[in-house]
């Protein structure tokens, strides 16, 4: 199939090459990048390819019969965080940090930009055809998200009782866990744990004024809790402790295998380096991003 450039397939569709690059934005199919165009993933799937010119650079073709109505975004409707947040009585400011603090979209100098986790979700870039600044679309099916619904929950205060059907499929080995390592050591910013190392941790990062969650829920399907959650960064915690217990090793294995389909940002500590974290922690938590001091 012949390919031809934007500007090509501009003239062969009648319109100025802008009102062309303006409506791939709105398909979600590129992305304006610094003085530059990037295919998404989305204008991967519909032909996009780029190529590299010695007299022009780098420049995107598409396939000369590609169709500019998106029939796949026509059957997957696509909406902005303000529809998600009017289903939910949020403003779209708050959608976008709840959005963020789920790891499926960051902020940007202006506006929004998906991450990796929010591809997976089905999000699409976009970008406002005036003023150029980015945000995210998502699936219609975005709002029955059970990762989303807790959350949100959690931020208004208000959870749902689990239905037997969640009841009955909870991780019965995390609930095993949990009541053999009751949480009764008390850190110095309140939270309940459930060992002297992870007192420590949780210590530490409240001394470096690094806002934490202490077994918050892993925003995923599965039925996992992390040790540490920082929002800054959106790094995970896990401080792997009872090495000698087979179940707990078994569960530690398990968990390891979720962080990597994932993708998701993890530290993992053990006692040699909770016994100095001064110097492992400031150095583990820059790598993404997170100032300790």
């Amino acid at each position: 199939m012949k390919q031809i450039s934007t500007t090509a397939l501009a003239k062969m569709y009648n319109v100025s090459p802008k009102e062309l690059f303006a409506h791939l934005v709105g398909l979600g199919y590129i992305l304006k990048q610094d003085d530059g165009w990037t295919l998404t993933e989305l204008g991967v799937n519909n032909g996009g390819e780029v190529k590299e010119s010695s007299q022009y650079g780098q420049y995107i073709v598409w396939p000369e019969d590609i169709d500019l109505n998106n029939k796949e975004s026509a059957d997957t409707k696509l909406i902005t965080s303000t529809a998600i947040g009017k289903s939910f009585d949020l403003s779209a400011n708050k959608m976008n940090f709840i959005l963020s603090e789920l790891g499926w979209v960051q902020k940007s100098l202006k506006g929004w930009v998906i991450t990796e986790q929010g591809k997976k979700q089905g999000g699409v870039q976009a970008e406002d055809r005036k003023s150029g600044i980015p945000y995210v679309r998502w699936p219609e099916s975005i709002i029955d998200s059970t990762s989303l619904n807790e959350t949100i929950g959690h931020v208004k205060g208000v959870e749902k009782t689990p239905s037997p059907e969640t009841i009955r499929t909870t991780n019965e080995e995390s609930v095993e866990f949990r009541e053999k390592f009751e949480a009764k050591h008390r850190s110095a910013d309140g939270h309940m744990v459930r060992s002297k190392a992870e007192m420590l941790i949780d210590n530490w990062l409240y001394m470096a004024e690094i806002v934490h969650a202490y077994e918050r829920k892993l925003p995923i399907e599965e039925d996992v809790y992390c040790d540490f959650y920082i929002p800054t960064g959106k790094v995970y915690i896990e401080y792997w402790g009872y090495e000698n217990d087979s179940k707990y090793l078994a569960r530690k294995k398990k968990k390891i295998e979720l962080y990597n389909k994932y993708g998701f940002n993890l530290i993992e500590l053990q006692d040699k380096e909770v016994q100095n974290l001064d110097d492992v922690l400031p150095r583990l938590l820059l790598k993404y991003g997170v100032q300790a001091y």
